[in-house]
């Protein structure tokens, strides 16, 4: 293999002339010799590789995962490339691996599942951002600006911006802005409220409670709900504390009953 001489036309100056090396490697059978041969093809031709993933460096990954994303790009175009289409090796490469890098964006940086057609919408919406904002002295492009330079609907324009900002989630720990406590997302959460667990046994129960005898429904409600003992309770209605205890012990336990009836 050899390295091409500088030339204006081509966007890679070092690339390497590998045209032979794909002829030879389209003409070996599986083996030992076929596989070094591949390796090397493909060692000649990472440092475009390697140039692709810089191109994503400011998107929030590791430089490091993309140099290994876009590596991976470039071992499948290596493996599907077909020297007797005609077309340059770098036509075929390139395109493949900076599909490589794009997907790997699209199906493990986002914290969030976010749609395709939004994922291209935020993708338009950053570029056309990123154009509109040279020419106006660091004021933010609008909504209706982004849509004309882009040619986009203005709603399209506003899911974009939204998606802009689901790309990573804040952790629960992290701290609210502003707050000089360690005020965090997760201290500004409501809390289960217990009484919730007996809103359905509640509603339940009131339909068979309400149809119980009088002095039966009023020993329930002065135990439960005025939370008095069985022997208050048998003062004030002239009755021993063991009958009280009975009527409660019945009541419950016809009411449980009818309950479970109705649920089955």
């Amino acid at each position: 293999m050899r390295t091409r001489a500088q030339a204006k036309h081509h966007p890679h100056d070092d690339a390497p002339d590998t045209s032979a090396d794909f002829r030879r490697l389209a003409a070996l059978p599986p083996g030992e010799q076929r596989d070094t041969l591949r390796d090397e093809i493909v060692v000649a031709w990472l440092p475009m590789a390697d140039r692709l993933a810089g191109r994503f460096r400011s998107r929030g990954e590791n430089l490091d995962d993309l140099r290994q994303v876009a590596a991976l790009g470039l071992v499948k175009a290596v493996d599907r490339y077909d020297p007797d289409r005609g077309h340059a090796f770098e036509s075929y490469a390139v395109p493949t691996v900076t599909g490589e890098i794009k997907r790997h964006f699209r199906d493990h940086m986002w914290t969030v599942h976010v749609p395709r057609r939004v994922q291209d919408l935020r993708n338009r919406v950053r570029i056309a951002s990123q154009e509109l904002s040279s020419g106006l002295s660091g004021r933010r492009p609008s909504v209706a600006e982004i849509a004309d330079h882009a040619r986009m609907s203005e709603d399209d324009v506003r899911d974009g911006l939204e998606a802009l900002e689901s790309f990573t989630a804040l952790s629960l720990d992290a701290e609210v802005g502003g707050s000089d406590d360690g005020y965090s997302l997760s201290d500004s959460l409501g809390s289960s409220d217990p009484a919730l667990d007996t809103v359905v046994d509640r509603e339940a129960v009131k339909p068979r409670l309400a149809a119980l005898p009088e002095r039966e429904r009023v020993i329930l409600y002065m135990r439960f709900f005025d939370d008095m003992t069985q022997s208050r309770i048998a003062d004030q209605l002239g009755i021993s504390q063991m009958h009280v205890s009975r009527l409660i012990s019945r009541s419950c336990r016809r009411l449980r009953e009818q309950v479970l009836q109705d649920a089955a």
